[in-house]
């Protein structure tokens, strides 16, 4: 199993930008999705979080600027970013809870890591 993350980039203050993440591999299901964050020097930090009903929750730094999505069909998580500082800049994560198999084994419940994407807001 995999989470790839689209490439972050370079972005000016107030301006905007669509980070994806596809799950891959051998999945039975997914429940949570999320993106998390990590600026330098600081620990990494919940940003919003998305379940597989469509429930969102965000971090109070970024309510009403960013907005997660998801698209079960696809496997994808979708984190909009919108009016963005720059505090934002920092490394970005997707995370989701899953069920891997093999064969006809079904694994239980496990947190899987993207592999993290640079985001700098910067004029």
């Amino acid at each position: 199993v995999q989470l790839q993350a689209s490439r972050g980039g370079l972005v000016q203050p107030g301006g905007s930008l669509r980070l994806s993440c596809a799950a891959t591999g051998n999945i039975r299901g997914i429940n949570d999705m999320a993106w998390y964050r990590q600026a330098p020097g600081k620990q990494r930090e919940l940003v919003a979080t998305i379940t597989n009903g469509g429930t969102t929750n965000y971090a109070d730094s970024v309510k009403g600027r960013f907005t997660i999505s998801r698209d079960n069909a696809k496997k994808m998580v979708y984190l909009q970013m919108d009016s963005l500082k720059p505090e934002d800049t920092a490394v970005y994560y997707c995370n989701a809870d899953l069920r891997r198999y093999s064969g006809n084994y079904v694994y239980p419940l496990s947190s899987h890591w993207g592999q993290g994407t640079l985001v700098t807001v910067s004029s």
